[in-house]
């Protein structure tokens, strides 16, 4: 039957597997016919694998064994591997014993795998899988049987005693590096390891006393030859410990701090992308989880890390090099397209944007490609073509390994080998699998070009970028460098000359180190070309370089711009039109990343998908981790308002709509805000209780007032906050440190408060007022409802009645909105005397204008846009003051809190003539739209009133005559 079988094969392979065939046959139990299926594979399994023939041919019943077991049928279920080592292991009384179980058992795995692999019972992550889940049992089970005999002959190692910390127990830490952390070790992958331990010390208990160094140095060297020694039975793996710090010359294992110092220190670009892929995968899991928990940080940056691009690049001309002169161009590993580029591509932006992403902190290469079209914009097709080729190459490296358990991705040259290999891949002949591997290849090779290889810098010309290095490294005076800037046609050649020589001769770019220093003279000649193109060229030199002194001790940002020219583009055009832009830039250079993708820079997202993006990024983080959670919400609403800001700059969104999207921004963030602060408060102290056993669902509102409350936030603006709960105050909360309702719900208001305040290296959220809550600055920091509403009804100012028409909830409980509407509206609407009304509204307004407003002395050349008589409060006294006169008849009038629909509702109910209502709103906006743009040119303080006029006076005449003044 088994002859029959190999005449089936391609022709160039039958010799081969009759070979095998005849070299095992001895050995192996006669197959029956009912056996069909098992002889199939067995004729697939011994065309491909020369070491599988070996093997079965010295272990008769190995076979047998592996097909009554079913092994070979089915997946292992997880520490398979780890348990039945340890069966194994249980009676083995010697380290020769050690080695000899140790090799045997990784025979008969290895036999298994591969047979699997070829017969491709299991797909390709399940190959690698399954090698690396017994690559760890081996290392982890067989450190723990060599930890016990050292440890009965030396002691067991203690940290050193401290005051108030005894002596504890030390064990030994194994980092898997490379495939084996990342799950994806191949047919004859060797295994890279690094050793550490937690803290100095010394043995305890033994005949002899060591230090733990020496103790831990003697147990690495007895496990590497456990794992890599050749004896009568083989190798278990071949062990490599050349990526531990210092390489081949360091210390072969390390304490934690030493190794953190190291990588502090001293840890260069390759251990970066090394690490990503450390894992533990033997002895002490929990110590091990500290350690690497201990070097994140020099992993993953916490700013975007561009710099990534130029040490990958590196690292492949090194290896181009070496396949050069190796002629290993038929390498899928290491040759053009091979395996090596995409993993660089994927690791790539790990390096860049992993300490920003949790997502993207994963070791398997296989999980990140299908985030990258989420994270960083690659085209889905292009991360599809990845998988697909990364899967094809890595199947092919199985198909070259699995002939002779050889450490090899070198394509065969001879005609029988080939054949071989695309047999095993499924092909008739060697022309069709080159065919398929060429086109898988090519792709990888595209793809890493556009994420990799260098970037085409834009049309630039040479003599140009030739002369604003020679300005850069030339000793200059004033006079020669303004003509200079003259000659190249900036429109204040002694404001640029100042702004370029106060960046070169700044204690900044003094100090700087080489690569730094190259990186600014790569970015300097194309950020210059951008910045004479556009009109206010001068100024925007002067804006522009702010920025590049702020990111220089950070030079990666530099990169990032030479990375991506259409990024500084769209810098220096944002610059140009913004002094503002420039400078937020400036004090959190991380939002340049903002910058890169074009599509969301100039397109706000939803409410909806503000809501969805937050609550998505905030999922990644641990809830107990605050500083991180409060790290998050400032950089999301940093890069939002940066987004909105361009779409403001660039005429996308109109006025309106700005002031929409950073109402919604604040909206979604108090909702996660109230969301954190509630869930921390209740786990310490249980949720309170509304009335006897009746939790609280919170029962709890963030009231907005102001421009928040009338959809009207601006850059920059505070939040005018008032915090309402509906609970019975004398109750506990029934958690294990039960307080009252009434403090509960303080220290709650506190905690919105805190998140939103505290200033952090990104910044604070936003600057709250509570001013506006019952008795302002004396009064209780949470009212309950009834106390609100009382206080409304019976102690209310009139102008706190006019706050009132702008409040709205913004987050907190759906019935308790509803129920603070109506005492809302029970207020707004109740009658008042309409002389006493004007009367109180007048008053108040003009106690502002003397106080707020530009003193009488300059009132002829300045206006205050807000302040002045006929600006932005008098429009808004003339809303409140119609709310309050008329709500008692129209209720339209207090259905919304923005002035707009306000006055849209006073022009239906007829309390405004429609030519005035009409004035009113495009006055109004009009003095937002010149607000807004003296934010983002940086300007404060009062405006020319001749551009105005108009406006000015057609709002003080409805004014006296709404108000009869």
């Amino acid at each position: 039957m088994l002859s029959q079988l190999i005449k089936k094969l391609p022709p160039l392979i039958q010799p081969c597997a009759a070979l095998n065939v005849e070299k095992c046959s001895g050995s192996l139990e006669p197959l029956s016919d009912s056996e069909t299926g098992l002889q199939q594979a067995l004729i697939r399994v011994l065309a491909g694998s020369d070491y599988v023939a070996d093997q079965l041919s010295r272990h008769p019943r190995l076979l047998n064994d592996l097909s009554d077991s079913g092994d070979l049928f089915s997946a292992y279920p997880a520490n398979a591997y780890q348990q039945r080592l340890e069966r194994r292991l249980a009676g083995v009384d010697s380290e020769e014993q050690l080695h000899s179980v140790l090799r045997q058992f990784r025979q008969r795995e290895m036999v298994r795998i591969i047979w699997r692999d070829l017969t491709r019972t299991t797909d390709m992550r399940g190959t690698t899988a399954d090698l690396s889940a017994l690559a760890d049992a081996c290392i982890d089970q067989a450190l723990t049987w060599l930890y016990n005999d050292c440890c009965s002959k030396w002691g067991t190692p203690h940290s050193t005693p401290s005051e108030g910390s005894p002596a504890q127990p030390q064990k030994l830490v194994v980092l898997g590096m490379g495939k084996l952390g990342a799950y994806e070790l191949n047919l004859s992958s060797d295994i890279d390891l690094i050793f550490a331990y937690p803290e100095k010390g010394m043995t305890e208990g033994g005949r002899r006393v060591l230090a733990n160094q020496d103790f831990f140095s003697r147990l690495g060297q007895k496990l590497i030859q456990a794992l890599d020694s050749i004896t009568a039975d083989g190798f278990v793996f071949r062990t490599d410990m050349r990526l531990r710090p210092y390489g081949a010359s360091g210390p072969l294992v390390c304490s934690f701090p030493a190794m953190e110092e190291y990588y502090q220190n001293q840890g260069r670009d390759w251990e970066r992308y090394a690490m990503i892929k450390a894992r533990v995968v033997g002895g002490d899991q929990c110590a091990g989880a500290e350690l690497l928990q201990m070097l994140r940080p020099f992993v993953y940056r916490k700013y975007i890390d561009f710099s990534a691009f130029d040490s990958l690049r590196s690292m492949k001309e090194m290896i181009n090099k070496e396949v050069r002169r190796k002629g290993l161009h038929g390498n899928v590993k290491l040759g053009a397209g091979g395996i090596r580029e995409v993993e660089f591509v994927a690791q790539a932006f790990q390096l860049i944007r992993g300490g920003r992403d949790p997502r993207l902190q994963q070791r398997e290469l296989l999980n990140i490609l299908p985030l990258l079209p989420e994270t960083v914009g690659i085209p889905e097709t292009a991360a599809n073509e990845l998988i697909e080729a990364y899967t094809f190459l890595r199947n092919t490296e199985h198909a070259i390994q699995a002939v002779a358990d050889r450490q090899t991705q070198e394509l065969p040259i001879d005609q029988v080998g080939q054949a071989r290999i695309a047999y095993s891949m499924g092909f008739d002949r060697w022309d069709s699998f080159l065919v398929e591997l060429e086109r898988q290849r090519d792709r990888v090779t595209r793809h890493f070009a556009d994420v990799i290889a260098p970037t085409e810098a834009a049309p630039h010309n040479a003599a140009q970028a030739s002369d604003w290095l020679q300005l850069w490294n030339s000793e200059f005076d004033e006079e020669e460098g303004e003509s200079f800037f003259a000659r190249h046609g900036l429109d204040d050649p002694q404001q640029a000359w100042k702004a370029f020589n106060n960046l070169k001769t700044s204690r900044s770019v003094q100090v700087m180190q080489a690569v730094g220093y190259q990186r600014l003279q790569a970015v300097l000649p194309k950020l210059m070309d951008e910045v004479v193109a556009v009109d206010n060229s001068a100024e925007t030199l002067e804006w522009v370089l702010l920025l590049i002194q702020a990111v220089i001790r950070r030079s990666s940002y530099l990169v990032l711009l030479a990375e991506n020219p259409g990024a500084m583009r769209q810098l220096v055009r944002l610059c140009s039109a913004s002094a503002w832009f420039s400078e937020t830039l400036a004090r959190q250079p991380v939002l340049l990343d903002e910058l890169i993708d074009q599509r969301s820079l100039y397109s706000p997202p939803s409410k909806e998908a503000l809501q969805s993006d937050l609550r998505q990024q905030l999922l990644r983080i641990p809830q107990e981790d605050e500083e991180q959670l409060m790290d998050t919400l400032r950089y999301f609403k940093s890069a939002h308002v940066l987004i909105v800001a361009a779409s403001d700059i660039t005429g996308v969104l109109p006025l309106m709509k700005v002031s929409d999207y950073l109402t919604w921004l604040a909206e979604v963030i108090l909702e996660e805000v109230l969301e954190i602060a509630w869930r921390q408060l209740t786990e310490k102290h249980g949720v309170p209780l509304k009335a006897s056993g009746v939790p609280c669902d919170p029962d709890f509102i963030i009231v907005g007032y102001g421009k928040l409350g009338g959809i009207e936030l601006s850059y920059g603006s505070d939040l005018d906050l008032v915090f309402v709960h509906d609970a019975d105050a004398s109750l506990f909360t029934p958690g294990h440190k039960p307080i009252a309702n009434s403090v509960f719900f303080t220290r709650l208001g506190q905690k919105i408060i805190h998140i939103l305040n505290t200033f952090t290296t990104g910044g604070h959220l936003y600057e709250v007022d509570m001013r506006l809550r019952p008795s302002g600055n004396s009064g209780l920091l949470v009212s309950s409802l009834k106390a609100f509403s009382e206080y409304q009804q019976k102690e209310a100012w009139t102008w706190e009645h006019q706050a009132l028409v702008r409040a709205r909830v913004i987050a907190g409980s759906e019935s308790l909105r509803e129920r603070f509407e109506q005492v809302r509206a029970e207020i707004l609407s109740q009658p008042r005397e309409q002389g006493e009304l004007t009367g109180e509204v007048v008053k108040m307004r003009e106690k502002m204008r003397e106080h707020l407003g530009t003193a009488e002395k300059d009132a002829q050349a300045l206006f205050n846009l807000k302040q002045d008589r006929g600006g932005i409060v008098d429009i808004e006294f003339i809303v409140q003051y119609s709310a309050l006169a008329y709500s008692h008849r129209y209720p339209q009038l207090i259905e919304y809190t923005d002035n707009i629909r306000i006055l849209d509702a006073m022009e239906q109910v007829g309390v405004i003539p429609a030519d005035d209502a009409e004035t009113l709103r495009e006055a109004y906006k009009k003095y937002r739209s010149v607000g807004h743009r003296q934010v983002l040119q940086n300007r404060s303080g009062p405006v020319s009133p001749d551009e105005l006029e108009d406006c000015r006076e057609a709002v003080i005449r409805i004014w006296n005559s709404q108000l009869n003044c």
